[in-house]
């Protein structure tokens, strides 16, 4: 069971994107920056965590590129705005790992580890054992937990999911709620 208290900055934090710290489109994708829209407190949370966490990563699959949706100019675009606001606010996120892979196969495909291991590629002092997944999908939570990782459940988008879950080591409502139960 993971235990909040044990958290520093020795530690990692992978987070999705969509559902966690922006709204999803249901059934779809972000597309453009103006269909961007970040959830209430998400840029406190990420202040917060900023202070806590040694290392924070975004590892999101992003569809809509590999569907031809829209362009990797378009994903770079919004998250160059997004980082760019998150910086205003005095949060942090290292990297952003993506995966425009249609296949479910795909190494890199949550919940493949994969971006998992292109992260500790980057960042050497990445542990694993010391890293948390938060996420809004079981895919998340299975991501997490193929690489070695406590899990973190958000229930913005599915909040019908059961909790205990096994892939599940705590629930929240938001990225905010999680961030102020972290010690401070």
């Amino acid at each position: 069971m993971l235990d909040l208290q044990q958290i520093d900055t020795s530690w990692t934090l992978f987070l999705d994107r969509d559902g966690v710290i922006n709204h999803e489109k249901k059934m779809d994708y972000i597309l453009h920056w103006s269909e961007f829209k970040f959830y209430d407190g998400v840029k406190e949370a990420l202040e917060i965590l900023n202070q806590q966490f040694g290392t924070i990563v975004v590892v999101t699959n992003q569809k809509g590129v590999g569907k031809q949706l829209m362009t990797l100019d378009d994903l770079n675009h919004i998250h160059y705005n997004m980082l760019a606001e998150i910086e205003a606010a005095n949060g942090r996120i290292d990297k952003i790992y993506f995966c425009t892979d249609l296949e479910d196969t795909s190494p890199n495909r949550k919940p493949n580890h994969g971006m998992a291991l292109q992260a500790k590629a980057d960042f050497e002092a990445i542990n694993f054992g010391r890293s948390i997944m938060v996420g809004n999908k079981l895919s998340d939570m299975n991501f997490g937990r193929n690489a070695g990782m406590q899990t973190v459940f958000l229930a913005t988008t599915n909040p019908e999911t059961g909790f205990p879950h096994p892939a599940i080591d705590l629930r929240f409502n938001s990225l905010i709620e999680f961030a102020k139960a972290l010690p401070a």
